[in-house]
């Protein structure tokens, strides 16, 4: 099993970028989560994990986040490696999400840093104000 949720803060602004070829939407960021114990100085530490988020929530988190923002992560762990031009061989560990969650929410137009409900995007097939219409066959009253 392999399954990573996470609440924490953006360290900068998402990255998007499109993927040559193929044109797909990705988004990188850094979510910084504190540890719930203190170091020997009595202080909270800190661990700044890197996320990646595809498709249309890559271009949501790119429009709708940004440094200081809070956010819920759920995803997957994923271990890769790639050889530099020196040829060294480098590990990163980073969390693929499959849902983020807005804790904090403001367009990044407005900057006001006001929050409202928490919102998630993830593919569903809602309409952007997340509201699916019905026929009166699928009201279970």
């Amino acid at each position: 099993m392999n399954c990573v949720i996470l609440i924490g803060r953006l360290t900068k602004d998402p990255d998007l970028r499109y993927i040559p070829g193929t044109g797909n939407p990705v988004a990188t960021f850094t979510v910084a989560v504190n540890r719930t114990f203190k170091n020997k100085e009595g202080n909270y530490e800190a661990d700044f994990i890197p996320v990646q988020v595809w498709g249309k929530q890559a271009e949501n988190c790119a429009n709708y986040l940004q440094k200081g923002r809070q956010v819920g992560v759920s995803g997957r762990l994923q271990v890769r490696s790639y050889e530099t031009q020196n040829g060294e061989r480098r590990w990163v560990t980073e969390v693929v999400a499959d849902r983020i969650e807005f804790l904090e929410w403001s367009s990044k137009e407005n900057g006001s840093g006001t929050s409202e409900a928490p919102r998630s995007f993830e593919p569903t097939g809602l309409d952007p104000e997340g509201f699916q219409a019905l026929d009166d066959d699928d009201i279970p009253f």
